[in-house]
């Protein structure tokens, strides 16, 4: 086996890879850029070697710099995580004049299956159902508007070499495939060195399954069921599951022989993953096929109990595959969520800074459950704008799907992020929404279910009311702690009161409280609740048992009580007397400031350019500059017809959240 590999990669895909080699004796190597000296992959590895600056195109994905710590350390491997050179035939080349072992698919696979144009065509010719669509190569953006009429509209426009949802638009008329055009072949050339695009049209109502296969180098191959991905923003994954709720068996196996046979078309050696489109019957479409480990690899680890990163290993070292087929079956149900650094509030823009808290919830192994969290940041560290704004992949098992999603709710609830904008708010949102629950989903669901974005989540009553009997139970325990404050007694304890409103989600409840030394009970508005726990002022996670029910709940305390988020929401509850509560009415509310004639920034991001001079009169909708971040452009555009007055920034200059670029008359 191999002594000594190097990592290609950063973030959780390196951690991960770190873990496994560890558990198989061998050591590792991590590279580094300037944005990452301090990162968790390079203090998990035996050694790091430096190898540029924070871009990732003067780092991560130059080849001769990675050749070079190659060299430095006597690496006999490289695995390359995902994204970057993962999929790079020329860095599998180089891999392979240099003697050292490329922990993925040969480079014929690569070329053949990378390309996403090449995979298509070699797909048609093996008679494997495919997408209507382009495969040349496009030139320039009135090209792609022909062939967009071609195809017919709606139409994908991808990146040959893309992924992740980087390069890829959607458009349904002429304007948006000019557009998207031109944005993906700049994120395309940023994020993979390779701007070629090609069209295909857009299956409506479609969801998104893909078969995990593995195969050796001599001749074996399996697949590992599928994983369904039809959760996405942007066409970039969010929640990941295996099994789908949607396929049978004889789907699933049909889709799991085509998988095997495509890959071994193309003498395919490694873990890699043939992905689909299927529609409402069950029919299936050859999408493209990723020569590389997924992001969503552990649910499949989840269900069938292989270590897909310790398999490429074995494989890359010429081992044979130590299963068949009939040896793979389905135990359970597998969860993940993609924990990113976006605020769903400010439309899912990324936001970078300091993790001034970070605490997952316990990874634990059971019979009954599995919370696993993938990850490559820690508290105090920093989320740069350099890379992808991916933070932890948290998954749970169990052994219904029913089960595992009642796991990853509690575990979301008990994930505490604090310094940046993240997603756990929407996360928790969707896994209580009612179509996904029931597995009716499709890849628009989150257009369809949020279209105006994401603003929070209005609890049930009978939520609100669990979360008034717990936090009059908190408050009680913060006024005892307060009444015992030095300079605050004599020779009597200061008594607190038991009877209480509660204000939250513009609803005022009634809360008596009667304490005793194991809990309280409350009576929220006639119905008891009883309420333990062992929470103290100042842990802004509370875990507490209401009527022998968890309720795991993110506090803050605020002037007369909390704010809370639990599910999804974000809300202030105030504890006060009867009378408090009635002067508290009477109080005027706080006008917020009037941006309307502003353009802010809307994340911290470098002005890609800027559309518009002093004097221009713009129309709604129109574009006005366009913001890079996280390898992603984002543009912006007019939300109501105006006179540009002023323009604060120009191309190349980096901006903070709500920093003003332009102001109108």
């Amino acid at each position: 086996m191999f002594k000594k590999i190097l990592i290609a990669n950063r973030g959780e895909i390196a951690c991960r890879v770190i873990k496994t080699a560890r558990k198989m004796g061998i050591q590792t190597v991590a590279i580094y850029s300037d944005a990452d000296r301090n990162a968790l992959h390079v203090k998990m590895a035996d050694e790091a070697v430096h190898i540029g600056p924070a871009p990732a195109n003067q780092s991560y994905i130059v080849i001769d710099k990675v050749m070079d710590a190659i060299k430095q350390t006597g690496a006999e491997a490289v695995h390359p995580g995902y994204g970057f050179l993962s999929e790079n035939a020329k860095f599998a080349e180089a891999l392979e004049a240099a003697g050292v072992a490329f922990i993925g698919p040969p480079k014929g696979a690569i070329e053949a299956m990378g390309d996403k144009i090449t995979s298509k065509k070699l797909a048609q010719e093996a008679n494997v159902s495919t997408v209507p669509g382009y495969m040349g190569l496009i030139e320039d953006a009135d090209e792609a508007v022909k062939i967009s009429n071609q195809v017919g509209y709606p139409v994908m426009i991808k990146a040959s070499a893309g992924g992740g949802g980087k390069g890829m638009r959607i458009a349904w008329n002429d304007d948006e495939a000019r557009e998207g055009f031109q944005s993906s072949k700049n994120e395309a050339a940023n994020s993979f060195g390779d701007d070629r695009i090609f069209i295909e049209k857009f299956v409506t109502q479609p969801r998104h399954i893909e078969i995990q296969v593995l195969c050796d180098k001599h001749g074996n191959g399996v697949y590992l069921h599928e994983r369904e991905c039809s959760i996405q923003r942007r066409n970039q994954k969010v929640i990941e599951e295996a099994p789908s709720p949607f396929l049978d068996e004889d789907t699933r196996a049909a889709m799991g022989a085509q998988s095997v046979a495509l890959a071994k078309a193309v003498d395919y050696a490694s873990a890699g993953t043939v992905e689909f489109i299927v529609d409402g019957d069950r029919n299936f479409y050859f999408l493209e096929m990723n020569t590389r480990l997924q992001v969503e690899h552990p649910v499949t680890e989840l269900i069938t109990g292989v270590d897909l990163v310790e398999q490429m290993i074995r494989v890359a070292y010429g081992e044979t595959l130590p299963m068949q087929q009939d040896d793979l079956k389905i135990n359970g149900w597998a969860m993940e969520s993609r924990l990113y650094a976006e605020d769903p509030y400010r439309g899912f823009l990324p936001s970078i800074g300091r993790l001034t808290r970070y605490r997952p919830p316990a990874e634990e192994v059971t019979d009954t459950s599995v919370v696993r969290n993938d990850t490559g940041v820690y508290e105090g560290g920093e989320i740069s704008m350099y890379y992808d704004p991916m933070i932890a992949k948290l998954c749970t098992w169990a052994p219904t799907r029913a089960a595992a999603i009642e796991d990853m709710r509690v575990a979301l609830d008990s994930f505490e992020v604090e310094g940046i904008g993240h997603n756990i708010p929407f996360l928790s949102a969707v896994y209580d929404h009612e179509k996904f629950t029931s597995g009716n989903m499709t890849t628009a669901f989150i257009e369809e279910e949020f279209p105006d974005g994401f603003d929070g989540v209005t609890l049930p009553d009978a939520d609100l009311d669990r979360i008034a009997a717990a936090t009059a139970a908190m408050y009680r325990v913060c006024e005892i702690r307060r009444s015992q404050i030095s300079g605050r007694m004599d020779n009597h304890e200061r008594v607190v009161g038991t009877d209480w409103v509660v204000t939250l989600q513009d609803r005022a409840v009634s809360a008596v409280i009667a304490a005793d030394k194991a809990g309280a009970t409350v009576t929220v508005d006639g119905t008891d609740y009883r309420v333990e726990s062992d929470w103290t002022p100042g842990q802004p996670l509370a875990n507490l048992s209401v009527n022998g029910s968890p309720l795991v709940i993110k506090v803050d305390l605020i002037s007369a009580g909390f704010r809370v988020r639990y599910r999804g929401a974000t809300l202030p509850v105030h504890v006060r007397t009867p009378l408090q509560a009635e002067l508290a009415a009477l109080m005027p509310e706080k006008v917020a400031p009037d941006t309307s004639k502003l353009l802010l920034c809307p994340m911290p991001g470098l002005i890609v350019k800027v559309d518009v001079a002093v004097g221009d009169e713009v129309q709604e909708g129109q574009t006005l500059c366009t913001v890079e971040a996280m390898k992603m452009e984002n543009i912006l555009r007019a939300e109501k017809k105006g006179i540009v007055s002023k323009v604060n920034a120009s191309a190349g200059d980096s901006l903070a959240v709500d920093d003003i670029i332009l102001e109108f008359e």
